[in-house]
């Protein structure tokens, strides 16, 4: 058990003084022994009356194991690897939820794990003395010879590491070959869009992100890191020597069974190199424009955008927003026979039948401005640039919409109008603009409420507040939120939407740009002219019963 968490609790119930408390923290620290073993050894509380006091701190209840027997059908309820690693006993189970005795019952991130291995039932905690459960985990779940244990790989691993193998000759190992494989398929099947593996000084943590949220995993040992961290970069072609300058690779492997595409990019830290993995999972991603479920006036706009012969189309957010999904998606709608469609990108996310795509590389030269360069004597009719970072790509992104192409590309700014204020910043000048812009679209993600616990609540006015509403405002409107359950593990979200806000450069925004007004006045035109904002979208959302206020606030 913690006992940072535990010693406190103890304290405020009357049970142990506050110089007994700083006495078994200092033992705890210096033998290593688990909390309730030195409560014990000095005589303040025996195991089984400390079990119920951390039961009634949990609202759960307690039990002592000893004598009891479990069938087989509680026992196959949870991944005999997942038991020994977390020490966590199926002791119960229904249709919804298995019970566990956990040997450190106060350990949340291994009932966040435990969750994700349950083939969708929830996790229910009783707590029990620690010896019992490990005892009676070792007796049901004993490591056999032909099956690798989560444990077992851990020590097979820090045997490789030990015996002094060149880089290369660890990163091909088995054990560490499986392990970051593991790694790979748990975050897959967890919906997750990046994996991050980070050193720090005393330990190597693994994250997943699963949507826009960061879940942490259980940590391997701190030694582990530089194997894993090669493993990947052999994976991805990386050098593996070169550990002072950021590298950027692909991963293209197979997986349970089907295709998996990662992006792989590391850089060097204080206390190692931090990778970072974004899985390109093209099952996750419809590239479909219908399927990002636009409102349907900016749904049609779009549509009719990207069959004008000439122009440019910005989309704009943040890293993470969906701008390349939503390019992707135009792509795919006017990807057809007749249409020569090229793409400059860094890196080539997707690889899109039918569609020429180049991967920018800069350290030979290969920037975006010279691959549009090279892009118009391609006979193009379509062009895609990734992002539009300079003067350079920007003018010659102009040059190619004055000169018969639609150009479609990406900025990062906070809102629609503000990619006209940027593109003046980079020093292009405003006839230029309002003459090939054709309109901007700026997007966010934001979490959507998990449907299966999905449940009313009145909000109060402080919360309305924060998204500058009254009670009056919102009438009988019912809003949502989830309480969590196994199908979104506990978080009350499921799944992401986009909400939008598209700037139409018409004749009066024209205008306004020509005489380089700022972007809050472009804003208010635009707003007096029918454009809904980022938050007016999110408000939609809300209204909907799709998300919560906290997620609308968080992103607009």
């Amino acid at each position: 058990m913690e006992a940072n968490t535990l010693l406190p609790f103890l304290q405020e119930q009357g049970y142990i003084t506050p110089e007994q408390s700083v006495e078994v923290y200092d033992e705890q620290r210096r033998s290593g022994k688990h909390i309730e073993e030195v409560l014990s050894d000095y005589g303040i509380m025996e195991v089984m009356p400390l079990c119920q006091v951390v039961a009634t701190m949990l609202g759960v209840e307690s039990l002592d194991l000893t004598g009891v027997e479990l069938t087989k059908d509680v026992l196959t309820q949870l991944p005999p690897d997942a038991v020994r690693m977390h020490n966590a006993l199926p002791v119960a189970y229904n249709d919804a939820m298995v019970t566990v005795a956990l040997a450190d019952p106060l350990d949340a991130q291994a009932l966040d794990n435990l969750r994700f291995v349950a083939n969708g039932k929830d996790i229910g905690i009783i707590v029990c003395p620690p010896s019992q459960v490990i005892d009676l985990v070792q007796k049901y779940y004993p490591a056999s010879a032909d099956a690798i244990t989560a444990d077992s790989l851990i020590q097979e691993i820090e045997q490789v590491v030990s015996s002094k193998q060149d880089l290369e000759a660890q990163a091909n190992a088995a054990p560490i070959i499986k392990f970051v494989n593991t790694v790979i398929a748990q975050a897959i099947q967890a919906r997750a869009s990046d994996i991050h593996f980070e050193p720090f000084e005393v330990e190597f943590k693994i994250r997943y992100r699963v949507d826009g949220a960061l879940y942490e995993m259980a940590p391997p040992p701190k030694s582990l890191a530089l194997s894993v961290t090669s493993r990947i970069k052999v994976m991805a072609g990386l050098n593996i020597a070169e550990r002072r300058v950021p590298q950027d690779g692909r991963i293209q492997t197979m997986l349970t069974g089907k295709q998996v595409d990662l992006r792989v990019s590391t850089l060097p830290t204080q206390f190692g190199e931090s990778v970072v993995l974004r899985v390109l999972d093209r099952s996750a991603v419809k590239l479909d424009l219908e399927g990002l479920k636009m409102p349907k006036k900016i749904y049609d706009y779009i549509c009719e955008v990207i069959e004008k012969p000439n122009g440019i189309f910005i989309v704009t957010g943040p890293t993470g927003s969906g701008k390349t999904t939503t390019l992707y998606s135009c792509l795919q709608r006017i990807n057809t026979i007749d249409t020569k469609l090229l793409t400059c990108e860094d890196p080539v996310e997707y690889d899109i039948e039918g569609i020429q795509q180049v991967p920018v590389q800069e350290a030979i030269g290969l920037t975006f401005a010279r691959v549009l360069r090279a892009f118009l004597r391609q006979d193009p009719d379509r062009i895609m640039v990734g992002e539009t970072r300079d003067l350079e790509t920007a003018s010659i992104a102009i040059q190619a919409s004055l000169t018969g192409h639609l150009v479609l590309t990406t900025l990062h700014t906070n809102d629609a109008p503000g990619a006209v204020t940027r593109l003046l910043d980079m020093g292009v000048e405003p006839f230029l603009i309002s003459s090939s812009l054709e309109g901007v679209l700026a997007q966010r993600l934001i979490r959507t409420i998990c449907q299966d616990c999905r449940t009313s609540y009145e909000p109060t006015e402080t919360s309305l507040n924060t998204i500058s509403l009254s009670p009056h405002d919102i009438g009988d409107r019912v809003f949502y939120y989830g309480k969590g359950c196994p199908v979104c593990n506990g978080s009350g979200y499921k799944g992401r939407k986009g909400i939008y806000e598209l700037l139409d450069v018409n004749d009066p925004i024209r205008e306004l740009i020509n005489e380089r007004a700022p972007s809050v006045v472009i804003k208010q035109k635009a707003v007096e002219l029918g454009m809904s904002t980022l938050r007016e979208d999110g408000l939609r959302s809300i209204f909907d019963g799709l998300t919560t206020i906290e997620e609308v606030v968080k992103y607009t």
